[in-house]
């Protein structure tokens, strides 16, 4: 499968062939090997992007994050942890080929009226779209937030 180049810097990927023929990704966050799907191409996109060009450490980053919502488990693609531990940043990623629209906006902030976080993201690595949160509304903002 070809997976398409992103708006995002280029990745180096640490990549092995699974016995039954599958590419796998080595997730050095998690420590594990993924399948990778076209939306784990842009999450390891978006994860490198945040600790490189962004500067959050490693250790700030959640894959994964468990968000219970209406008693229903579910999970948050990354949630970036503030200096204090605090969930500062949600990020909702997406296959390339799915458009992101008011669907996927309901979504991570459905994510986020649970997390609070200061700022949403919402990605399929083409298109990106970031927002503040002041409590109240969520107003645009140009770019990922960096580490101070």
């Amino acid at each position: 499968m070809d997976y398409p180049t992103l708006n995002f810097p280029p990745i180096h990927l640490r990549a092995r062939r699974s016995a039954i023929g599958r590419t796998e990704i080595f997730d050095a966050v998690r420590g594990r090997w993924l399948v990778l799907t076209p939306e784990e191409w842009v999450r390891r996109h978006v994860v490198e992007y945040l600790h490189r060009e962004c500067g959050f450490s490693p250790q700030l980053i959640v894959e994964e994050h468990p968000v219970n919502i209406n008693g229903m488990a579910q999970r948050a693609d990354i949630v970036v942890m503030g200096d204090d531990m605090q969930p500062l940043m949600v990020v909702e990623c997406k296959e390339p080929n799915i458009k992101i629209g008011d669907e996927v906006l309901r979504q991570v902030v459905r994510y986020n009226s649970v997390l609070g976080c200061r700022y949403i993201a919402l990605t399929n690595g083409i298109a990106t779209y970031c927002y503040e949160h002041d409590g109240e509304k969520y107003s645009p903002i140009k770019s990922f937030p960096h580490a101070k």
